[in-house]
């Protein structure tokens, strides 16, 4: 069950996250949840080092959404340059 809904949440906060940022990001429905699931774990290890999170601490929805449009930035900032 623990898959399942890490692939949901990472569904929905791909989906929130593509919306947020500017410009037109050509992302199937696999890459939005990688992108969400990624996004969560930048969050929980940029909060934690930055001492918002305990060590182990998974991060909320806000942190996982800001932690989606960080990772959706610098994929853009890697594919501009091609």
């Amino acid at each position: 069950m623990g898959i399942i809904s890490m692939i949901v949440v990472g569904f929905i906060v791909g989906l929130i996250a593509r919306a947020l940022m500017p410009g037109d990001q050509k992302f199937g429905i696999i890459m939005t949840i990688i992108l969400g699931i990624v996004g969560s774990i930048v969050a929980g290890y940029l909060g934690a080092a930055l001492g918002f999170y305990q060590p182990g601490e998974g991060a909320g929805w806000i942190g996982s959404i800001v932690g989606a449009i960080i990772v959706l930035f610098i994929y853009g900032m890697v594919t501009k340059k091609r």
